[in-house]
Formats: C-alpha cells, sequence, structure tokens
C-alpha cells in the first residue's frame, strides 16, 4: 500500500514532469511543515475526530516519504533503509521481547538510549548527559527534557518545593531587570523554572499549556458571542466582568 504513496512522490518529484512546487523543495524547507502535521495528529487526537486524526497520519507519513525522496536522490538513504534503521532500533530496545533477558528489561531502555548516544558521539566519556537533545524541539518540550536528562546525573531538587521556590526566586529577578534584554533573558529562566516544577508536580508542561490554550479560547470565544458586536467597544472592566460570568457559566455546565 504505501508503495502507491512512495511512487506518487516520485512522480511529484520528477525533474522534468514533476510538480513544480514539489520539485523545488529541500530538507529546509520542509521540515517546518513536518513539524506542523506533528502538531495536527496531536490537535486530532485532543478533539477526538477520528476521521481527521487518520487524515493527519497520513500527512505526516507523506513527510517521511518526502524527506526519505529527497535523501534518496541525494544518494544519501531511501524509505527502505528508514524502516530498517526504525526497526533495527526497536529490537534492540527491547531486549526483553527481541533478547533473552528476562520480562522486566523494558527498564533498560534510556540506558540503551544512552549508550547509543554514547555510540554516536564517540567515547562513552565524551558524551555529555545533555547530547542529543534535538534543537528542533518546541522550546517547552525541549526544556523538560533537558531537565529530566539533568536529574538522571542527581542534578534535580529532591521535592517539589525547591523548584516552587525557584520561581520565587527567578520572578524577583524579572521585577528586578534593568533594561529590556534583561527582562526577556529572566523571563526564560522563569519560565523554565515553571516547567521545572510542573515536572516535579508529575504535570505534562506541554500537555497543560495546550489545555489552557484550549480553555482561554474556549472562554474567549464564549465572549464575544455574548457581548457579539459590542464586544470591541467594551472597556476592561466591563470585558472582565463578561470573562468572570462566562466562567462561572462554564463551571456550572461541567
Amino acid at each position: 500500500m504505501i508503495s502507491r504513496l512512495v511512487a506518487i512522490m516520485a512522480r511529484l518529484r520528477d525533474p522534468v514532469s514533476g510538480c513544480e512546487w514539489d520539485t523545488v523543495q529541500t530538507f529546509e524547507t520542509i521540515a517546518p511543515y513536518t513539524i506542523e502535521e506533528a502538531y495536527e495528529v496531536a490537535d486530532a487526537i485532543q478533539r477526538g475526530d477520528m476521521a481527521d486524526f487518520k487524515d493527519e497520519l497520513g500527512d505526516l507519513l507523506l513527510q517521511v516519504v518526502f524527506h526519505a525522496r529527497m535523501a534518496e536522490e541525494a544518494g544519501l538513504f531511501a524509505l527502505p533503509d528508514v524502516v530498517a534503521s526504525i526497526s533495527d532500533k526497536m529490537e534492540r530496545r527491547h531486549p526483553h521481547i527481541f533478547g533473552d533477558l528476562p520480562e522486566g528489561g523494558h527498564y533498560l531502555w534510556e540506558q540503551i538510549k544512552a549508550e547509543e548516544r554514547a555510540a554516536k558521539g564517540g567515547a562513552a566519556d565524551n558524551a555529555g548527559a545533555l547530547d542529543g537533545v534535538a534543537l528542533g524541539l518546541p522550546a517547552l518540550l525541549r526544556a523538560e527534557k533537558l531537565q529530566k536528562r539533568a536529574a538522571r546525573t542527581g542534578f534535580d531538587w529532591p521535592d517539589p518545593s525547591g523548584a516552587r521556590a525557584k520561581i520565587d526566586e527567578e520572578l524577583a529577578e524579572v521585577e528586578a531587570a534593568a533594561n529590556p534584554a534583561e527582562i526577556e533573558e529572566e523571563i526564560g529562566d522563569l519560565l523554565f523554572a515553571v516547567v521545572n516544577w510542573a515536572r516535579k508536580m508529575g504535570v505534562d508542561p506541554e500537555a497543560a499549556l495546550r489545555a489552557a490554550n484550549g480553555k482561554f479560547e474556549k472562554r474567549f470565544k464564549a465572549m464575544e458571542a455574548e457581548a457579539g458586536d459590542a464586544f470591541e467597544g467594551l472597556n476592561l472592566d466591563a470585558k472582565e466582568a463578561l470573562w468572570q460570568s462566562v466562567k462561572r457559566g462554564m463551571s456550572v455546565e461541567r
């Protein structure tokens, strides 16, 4: 079945008879679409729309085929190599399923990943704990991953209280900042501290912020619907009163 999609992409990338848009794309120009499609998959899951989920998975699969086709044209690798690589990795990281380790070998997942990172970077003693955390990740997610990596080395608060106190410290530094550059830097530190606290509280910060975005969007649209054309002309106090009214109404609906 996937061979049909591979053939379609080959046709689209044909330098003579292909699509004028597809033929000029590169890894760099397609990468943003790959990230976008991954988020649209997550969005469909969040909304519980399985028909859309199916379509978005197809769009994401297209991104893999697109990148693999460009790599094949450059003589780097092809789609079968991609499939073989992930198949080898999954078998290697599940020695309790595909190897001879006893049940419970799944706990070795992170250890095996660390060994793989060390092998890529050279000798194990030259590989840092934070190596391999992708720069292209969303900043919130990357912050959490960096913190988790650091925590494995013992560099972590023993409980949430330390992480919570760090937020107060960083907030004070924001308020003491003397210029826009310092404010930006300190707000970055504050956000990093909030992510750390969320992690210590067992909360996925990316999921929590996504839910908060959705809640804000729903309430704001309800405000607009309730006020109608008069919404933009309302002063801040009136809009705040409307916000509280909508908030109470949605709480009752729950």
